[in-house]
């Protein structure tokens, strides 16, 4: 029968021999000529050892870099401008921070800019509970249809997130949903021209728009007697925006789609 005691007995003794011998003669032993391989280990002091690897939130590398880009806009006359808008990540509490100088449009520009940091959150899968973005519209804002610039500040905040810079060659106009899907805007003929005029190569716009459809009423009259009768006919009148403005368009239904187009 396996004795226990005698084992421990002749383990102690061992430990206490060894101890002395390291005493007196330091220099004759090495610590590591005292460390049994594993595999040379009696089976019942084999030691087992596992690790434990936590996984922590992504936390983007946030620098210095303002994200820059330039978004296509109707003013009150109905022709198209280009105005400039920015967005800058840096280190914070989680806020987000507007500077509007003219803000005509607030509610509009702030609901897309929320819907903006939540659709950039969910496609980078950073934690931005210690980031602060910082959105400027630089130009006078007014001229800004808050929804139609949805697109552009999602890919800013991406950009400025991911610390990158974007394509100036390319513009893109268009809404934000929390899905990241790109909404219709209205205008995008003169917003094409506006991109056009500054130099742009691409003009995105979303799905459907590249092709635009308007109704021309046409007033028809005729008489009865001394009654006159008149009806309003439509005739339907099809524009390419791409032949009309004489810039590239191309149609995106998401922001993934629009990033390729966007980020170096």
């Amino acid at each position: 029968m396996f004795d226990m005691e005698r084992l421990l007995e002749v383990l102690v003794s061992v430990l206490i021999i060894v101890v002395l011998a390291v005493a007196i003669f330091p220099n004759s032993f090495k610590i590591q000529d005292l460390i049994l391989p594993k595999e040379k280990l009696p089976q019942f002091l084999s030691v087992t050892t596992t690790t434990i690897i936590k996984e922590t939130p992504s936390t983007p590398e946030i620098g210095s870099r303002e994200v820059l880009m330039y978004v296509p806009a109707v003013d009150d006359n109905g022709n198209g401008t280009a105005l400039e808008i920015s967005v800058q990540a840096r280190p914070g509490e989680g806020r987000v921070l507007t500077d509007i100088n003219n803000l005509f449009f607030w509610v509009d520009t702030q609901n897309s800019i929320r819907v903006a940091e939540r659709v950039a959150q969910n496609i980078t899968k950073a934690d931005i509970s210690k980031i602060d973005l910082i959105y400027n519209v630089k130009t006078n804002a007014s001229a800004i249809e808050g929804p139609s610039a949805g697109a552009a500040l999602t890919i800013a905040t991406i950009a400025a997130l991911e610390d990158k810079d974007v394509n100036h060659d390319v513009m893109i106009t268009g809404t934000i949903n929390p899905d990241g899907t790109i909404g219709p805007v209205g205008g995008i003929d003169a917003k094409a021209q506006a991109a056009k005029d500054i130099g742009v190569k691409t003009f995105l716009v979303p799905a459907g728009q590249s092709i635009q459809r308007t109704y021309k009423p046409t007033q028809v009259c005729e008489t009865n007697g001394f009654i006159q009768y008149c009806t309003t006919e439509y005739t339907a009148k099809v524009v390419n925006i791409t032949k009309v403005s004489g810039i590239e368009v191309k149609e995106v239904t998401n922001i993934q789609e629009a990033l390729k187009y966007f980020l170096k």
